[in-house]
């Protein structure tokens, strides 16, 4: 267990290509498979390796977030020594970047009893034994060790993801992005494993000399002066940066193989605990190949779809290929296709609502139609 590492988690992440559901709340608390947020999935990683302080560093629109997160205990994290600590960084100036924010609470860092840190950031869904990455870390003598995914169908997926080009060592030369011109890539997960000390002298570097903004630029811009090595995960891994990726991932939960893979393989993904009654499906409703949370109430027809806690779907109402997240109605005989509704939506009886299967149709909060 990884009791000398403690987690980082940098939650300044790109949201231009996924701006209707991030539009109040960051990416992190984007709701995901029928009842949990994208950041439970790191944090129930680095939990299962054994870390048990771990500080959440968050920009703006936090609320939902830090609503979500609690005193930690879903992840055993409320407790006197160690723990989860949030700081929003962004509060009244959301043009902060990741470098200030760390300085501005360096104090954290240089008062944390753990000699080495795991810096991750959100958006990578995976379950990854951090103890392995550790152990090759130490293992290979790296200064840094970024975690990375031998990619394929990259004109696809990981579009504008950092690429990792390394020698045959796994020593990383340099990076670059991900534009679609190779089907096979090294895509960092920006996932990072280095002794907190390289962390501080990093962000002092950038401070006093300005040359970068981001903690992850100033790794890439001193791969001369520091060992940086890659780990290669060879899970599934999906990253959640545009509406397209986060509807695939969703729909990729309906697969049995990924679906545990995800959540049970390198142990469990734990979320906030909310007790609800069990889902009631009336009769003559028709549910195929769905993920369907529980405190619903499932009246009609449901097909290759993720239905969150508390939604109710009225007597013919047909759902296809959508994602319906809590607290939504959907009326009688309304006919969803390919849809994304966020939070507390009404959709009216006999409305017929179609999306794009590559471009899916993204009904905002508290909507009613």
């Amino acid at each position: 267990m990884l009791k000398d590492y403690m987690g980082i988690l940098n939650l300044n992440e790109k949201e231009e290509n996924i701006k209707n559901l991030t539009r109040n709340r960051t990416v992190a608390s984007i709701p995901v498979a029928g009842r949990y947020r994208i950041i439970d999935f790191v944090i129930s990683n680095m939990v299962n390796a054994g870390i048990q302080n771990i500080g959440v560093f968050t920009k703006s629109k936090s609320r939902s977030l830090i609503d979500h997160l609690g005193g930690g205990k879903p992840w055993d994290l409320d407790r006197k020594n160690g723990g989860m600590f949030v700081f929003n960084f962004g509060y009244g100036n959301p043009s902060l970047e990741d470098v200030e924010m760390f300085r501005n609470n360096i104090d954290y860092l240089q008062l944390s009893k753990e000699n080495n840190v795991i810096l991750s950031a959100s958006y990578m869904i995976c379950n990854i034994d951090y103890i392995e990455a550790v152990k090759y870390h130490e293992q290979s003598g790296n200064d840094i060790t970024i975690i990375y995914k031998k990619a394929k169908n990259c004109a696809v997926n990981f579009l504008d993801c950092d690429v990792l080009n390394m020698d045959k060592d796994n020593r990383v030369l340099s990076v670059g992005k991900n534009v679609g011109v190779h089907d096979s890539n090294n895509i960092a997960m920006e996932m990072f494993i280095m002794k907190k000390q390289v962390l501080v002298e990093l962000i002092y570097k950038c401070i006093t000399t300005g040359i970068c903004r981001k903690v992850k630029h100033a790794i890439y811009r001193t791969l001369n002066e520091y060992k940086v090595g890659g780990y290669e995960f060879k899970g599934y891994v999906a990253c959640i940066n545009s509406l397209q990726s986060y509807y695939k991932f969703n729909m990729d939960c309906l697969d049995v193989k990924v679906s545990k893979e995800l959540f049970f393989n390198n142990g469990l993904i734990y979320t906030k605990v909310k007790d609800e009654a069990p889902t009631k499906y009336s009769e003559g409703c028709k549910v195929t190949n769905s993920l369907i949370a529980n405190g619903c109430i499932i009246e009609g027809t449901v097909e290759n779809s993720v239905i969150f806690r508390r939604v109710k779907i009225k007597k013919g109402a047909v759902i296809r290929n959508c994602i319906i997240m809590q607290n939504s109605i959907i009326g009688e005989g309304a006919e969803l296709t390919n849809i994304i509704t966020d939070k507390n939506i009404t959709v009216g009886n006999e409305k017929v609502l179609r999306g794009d299967e590559e471009i899916p149709l993204v009904i905002e909060k508290v909507s009613v139609l």
